[in-house]
């Protein structure tokens, strides 16, 4: 079958799918957004309020989807998953996660799908690997947001203490979607001018302590939006529709998704998030920069904690 260059299949009803679609369909990037869910109900309903307001915005169809729709797609997003049950253990959850993606995978699989696989779900590091060893797929065409919400947490905290435009902070943040993520200082840039350059120069606070401050904050975040407000998606809907402009377009652009390594960074059979160039068929090419050593030991530190994940649920 022919693909549709501009078609998008997301599966998976929840707010995150949703805020993603909401964002995706005013941006005139797709052509075609097929949804899918278990619940079918709860598909239609969305489908009925988005398609509403398509007099407002460019020309694209939203419809309820079948797994049907995977065949001819460009890119496939999957933010389906359940949710912590009143004493279920994280192992337990995560399993339960698994199963639910090597279902979804083997569905997308039977329709002999070229898609990109875009893969949100958490622990989304872990579900990469699981939806990568499910799919007949080259590794590059299977990656998941990873920390590029992170990233960009981390710019605009940045751009918030410096008092600079976040779209003009260049900063990564690299490994595991989770507790032990590594702020990459030594990649961050303003103005082309090293951040520890920068600091010195402008000296005007004590830049070491607040670095520190900076960076829990990037790790910190969700829970206090979850605290706050119960879960997040706004954040991640637009770091989805950022991974889509660079496959759609084919932008090229370096963006911190998950992906399977094989010897870069010093790592192996693992996914994590590293600067990657991504443009339509998935990752292109692994940006394999040298960083400080103390960074390279806590993303070798990150990589042995989602190992960890896996020898936990037997995946």
């Amino acid at each position: 079958m022919k693909r549709n260059e501009r078609k998008v299949v997301v599966v998976g009803a929840g707010s995150v799918g949703t805020s993603y679609i909401y964002a995706l369909l005013q941006t005139g990037l797709a052509s075609e957004i097929a949804l899918i869910d278990l619940d079918q109900q709860r598909v239609e309903g969305e489908v009925m309020d988005l398609s509403h307001g398509l007099p407002f915005i460019p020309p694209v169809s939203v419809k309820a989807g079948q797994y049907a729709d995977c065949a001819d797609a460009r890119l496939i997003v999957v933010t389906a998953g359940a949710k912590q049950t009143p004493g279920q253990s994280r192992t337990e959850l995560i399993q339960r996660n698994a199963d639910i993606i090597k279902s979804i995978s083997g569905q997308i699989q039977d329709q002999n799908s070229t898609a990109v696989v875009l893969m949100v779900t958490n622990p989304v590091d872990t579900l990469t690997q699981v939806a990568l060893r499910s799919l007949a797929l080259p590794r590059g065409k299977v990656i998941g947001s990873g920390t590029v919400l992170d990233s960009a947490r981390f710019k605009y905290l940045l751009s918030q203490h410096c008092g600079i435009d976040a779209r003009n902070v260049h900063a990564y943040i690299l490994g595991e979607h989770g507790d032990s993520e590594v702020p990459a200082w030594s990649m961050t840039h303003i103005a082309g001018i090293p951040i520890r350059e920068y600091c010195e120069l402008c000296n005007v606070c004590d830049y070491q302590k607040h670095h520190k401050e900076i960076a829990e904050q990037v790790r910190d975040s969700a829970y206090h939006i979850i605290d706050y407000k119960g879960s997040t998606y706004y954040g991640i809907g637009l770091s989805l529709l950022r991974i889509t402009g660079a496959i759609l377009r084919n932008e090229r652009s370096v963006l911190t998704v998950s992906t399977y390594l094989q010897g870069e960074y010093g790592l192996n059979d693992i996914c994590l998030s590293v600067p990657c160039i991504v443009g339509e068929e998935g990752v292109e090419r692994i940006v394999d920069a040298r960083l400080e050593a103390e960074e390279q030991k806590q993303l070798e530190h990150s990589a042995q904690t989602l190992r960890h994940i896996f020898d936990q649920v037997g995946l």
